[in-house]
């Protein structure tokens, strides 16, 4: 059985094509099957990612200034807020800005445990 060829080498291939060879040259220049290029370039321009961040991304100065302002704001009082601007967005939409930028949102503790309950 054919092994299957290095993530490294379709992404060149990919670069490659990319940057103005076409898929017949890149394929003869890494020496790999025209079908293989033009299949390996399919697939990484059909993988996910997010595709809409720009938008969300456009807010980002009112999104941090009203974090900062009222630091236990909800995603969803932050998706209001942004509606009121008029821009639609969803909840993990919302999630997806504040983790790219590593800020959470936690639940602090309302009382201390009790230091007579059974363990």
């Amino acid at each position: 059985m054919a092994k299957a060829l290095s993530l490294d080498l379709r992404r060149r291939v990919a670069d490659a094509i990319e940057h103005g060879l076409s898929c017949r040259q890149a394929a003869e220049r890494f020496g790999v099957s025209a079908s293989s290029a033009i299949r390996w370039l399919d697939r990484l321009k059909r993988q996910g990612g997010d595709r809409k961040s720009g938008r969300i991304e456009a807010e980002a100065d009112f999104l941090l200034g009203a974090v900062a302002e009222t630091p236990d704001i909800t995603l969803v009082e932050l998706r209001e807020k942004l509606q009121a601007r008029g821009v639609s967005v969803g909840v993990g939409t919302l999630w997806r800005f504040f983790d790219r930028r590593r800020i959470t949102f936690k639940k602090s503790r309302r009382m201390p445990p009790s230091s007579n309950a059974a363990t």
